[in-house]
């Protein structure tokens, strides 16, 4: 049973990258609209939201992330009379062959969790994300559209 992690705080032990293993994928939700006669010459700006979770199973060293994003395009006035929209929804599950020396248990529900892994899983899902949906978008209105760049430490708050 995975269990939420609800909070980050510093816990001394080392972040070591190669003991850090993502073991599953799952899309699990994938939704796009691109309109046919959708002029991509038109579009002024990405609008894209986004939300990252981590859950926990501490016995087997697993960590799940959830990650969420929604884009919508914004097209010059009076140009495409619908805007081409994508939702996504990915699962990663990472092993973590340390996690117990990078953790504090709260109590039943409540981990608090090494700063420094919090950020390498966020990296990780995000630039995957990005390559993703890269490929994902080609052949569509929003084949132009690339996840920015962005502070991981963003979003795990």
């Amino acid at each position: 049973m995975l269990q939420p992690i609800k909070a980050h705080r510093v816990v001394s032990a080392k972040v070591i990258a190669d003991k850090i293993h993502i073991t599953g994928f799952r899309i699990l939700h994938a939704e796009m609209n691109s309109p046919f006669d959708f002029d991509t010459n038109a579009i002024k700006l990405f609008d894209n939201t986004t939300k990252f979770d981590l859950a926990f199973n501490l016995e087997e060293n697993l960590i799940k992330s959830d990650f969420f994003i929604e884009i919508k395009t914004e097209s010059k006035e009076n140009t495409n009379l619908e805007e081409a929209t994508a939702k996504f929804h990915f699962a990663y599950i990472f092993n973590v062959e340390n996690f117990k020396e990078l953790t504090v248990v709260v109590d039943d529900t409540n981990l608090d969790i090494n700063g420094g892994l919090a950020n390498s899983l966020a990296s990780i899902v995000y630039s995957t994300t990005r390559g993703i949906l890269m490929t994902r978008f080609q052949g569509t209105a929003l084949a132009d559209f690339i996840l920015p760049v962005r502070d991981p430490n963003e979003l795990i708050n």
